[in-house]
């Protein structure tokens, strides 16, 4: 197909995807009705699977950062996990620029003050209506991918159902100058029996304070109603007791609990990812850590498409493999509120499950379902799992292999966007006939370390293993393996 793909959204989820099918080389048209990257952050909290897809595209820019406070809950257990699989202080402005030059460096068409307001698709592709500051015109593309948010108009024009539930709560959060300086950077606990309010210092601007306030009751004013500084020191004196004297407040917004997940992440040429196809609260970064993964996932799975070699049901390993990682991220944040509120019974909910975190193995998927690192797709060949192997499944580590080329990190081996199949020395597999898939296959032979218990390693594009043998000898389920994932043989 020459119709290029069509991107609505040019915030985390939609500039990934962007850069993904940028570095494949496929013609993108990427939509956004901001004139520009906005100046505030919606969250400070970048996950440690997103630093990991980050370095596996050569985006790793993250010297001098700290680490996200209070990740841990409160759990004295969280708090003894490997502290790199914590998330890092990494404000979203920070992730949208750097995705935003990256885009630009690949050339993609980023058209920004455009808009979506409709899109209907037939059998060859998708016509897609925007409005731009000259008026309404019409971009053909040969597929659609929403990433325009929880009121995704492309959700819509797909017919996607979007079930869930309401709000329960009226959150409250902003940048603000706070005159009071002994609460410009925390209280003495941000749990209150009405709720939550907290402090930290903006690590934009440390002028600025992030303050967040959360009433555990229904709203009653609409998200869309202007929010003063004044309604939010009043709700901040209500939970907390502290009267905020604030300065000014360059940005402030209202959120809620609301909950919903689509029925399908596709229909026909139509896709969504991130906010269009998951909502819930505003927690630590999850939603946007899931929006880079959905990208990650889906942007080699169309570059394949467009280019021909995708399997036949490729697209559709799209939808079964993250609307279940949507539907735990939105689980997540209302068990995180349920350890809070009502406190009479969240106390010795608590108070138990925090025993329980002093369990190695109760920490670790806690920590590892929270950050994105446990996640483990199957991987199943002509209707039999692959052999088993704790790498199966999982992000590839980033271990040290010294290469032909010498010493580097299986990450680096990524940058480039294509499949990675590492043999180690002259085991069998460096002979199987891999001379069908060189255009989509990167092979690289690899010294034999006792840290990678494998002769034979595929990896995806996107950097899950997709198949490990142990011995270098099965050719057979190396080729299902890659007739599964990078189609047949040319």
């Amino acid at each position: 197909m020459t119709a290029p793909i069509v991107i609505a959204g040019a915030g985390p989820t939609g500039l990934m995807l962007a850069a993904e099918l940028g570095l494949a080389g496929v013609p993108i048209v990427l939509l956004e009705r901001r004139t520009e990257v906005p100046n505030w952050s919606q969250t400070f909290g970048f996950h440690a699977s997103s630093m990991a897809a980050f370095r596996q595209r050569d985006l790793d820019r993250f010297d001098g950062v700290a680490q996200f406070p209070s990740f841990d809950w409160g759990f004295p257990g969280l708090s003894n996990r490997e502290r790199e699989k914590f998330p890092i202080v990494f404000p979203q402005r920070r992730v949208e620029k750097l995705l935003a030059e990256r885009v630009a460096e690949l050339g993609v068409e980023t058209r920004r003050g455009h808009e979506v307001a409709g899109a209907t698709q037939d059998d060859d592709g998708v016509t897609v209506t925007v409005l731009g500051p000259d008026g309404e015109y019409e971009v053909r593309g040969s597929y659609l991918v929403g990433c325009d948010g929880g009121r995704s108009v492309v959700r819509r024009a797909a017919g996607i159902e979007f079930p869930g539930t309401e709000a329960t709560l009226t959150g409250r959060t902003g940048d603000v100058e706070i005159i009071n300086e002994e609460y410009r950077n925390g209280l003495t606990s941000p749990f209150f029996p009405g709720g939550l309010a907290a402090t930290v210092r903006n690590p934009d601007d440390p002028s600025l304070s992030r303050a967040t306030v959360v009433e555990f009751q229904k709203p009653t004013i609409s998200n869309d109603e202007p929010l003063t500084a004044e309604e939010f020191a009043a709700a901040f004196q209500r939970i907390s007791g502290v009267e905020l004297k604030i300065r000014r407040a360059p940005w402030l917004t209202r959120f809620g609990d609301a909950t919903r997940l689509a029925e399908r992440y596709r229909n026909g040429r139509i896709f969504l990812a991130g906010d269009s196809a998951h909502i819930h609260l505003a927690s630590a970064g999850q939603g946007l850590n899931t929006g880079i993964q959905d990208a990650m996932n889906l942007g080699w799975k169309l570059a394949a498409a467009v280019r021909g070699w995708a399997p036949a049901d490729l697209l559709d390993s799209y939808h079964a493999e993250r609307h279940p990682i949507g539907r735990e991220v939105t689980v997540y944040p209302r068990v995180q509120m349920a350890l809070l509120h009502p406190a009479d019974k969240a106390g010795p909910l608590r108070d138990f499950i925090s025993s329980l975190t002093r369990f190695d193995e109760v920490a670790d998927y806690l920590v590892g379902r929270a950050t994105g690192l446990g996640i483990r797709y199957a991987m199943t060949y002509g209707g039999e799992p692959a052999p088993e192997h704790p790498l199966l499944g999982l992000r590839a580590p980033d271990l040290e292999i010294t290469t032909a080329a010498g010493p580097t990190g299986v990450s680096r081996l990524l940058t480039k966007g294509r499949g990675v199949l590492l043999t180690a020395g002259d085991e069998p597999a460096g002979r199987a006939d891999l001379s069908g898939w060189r255009d989509r296959l990167d092979v690289v032979r690899f010294e034999p370390t006792s840290e990678l218990d494998a002769a034979a390693v595929l990896i995806r594009p996107d950097g899950y293993v997709a198949f490990v043998d142990r011995a270098g000898a099965d050719h057979e389920g190396l080729y299902a393996a890659l007739t599964t994932w990078f189609g047949e043989a040319a």
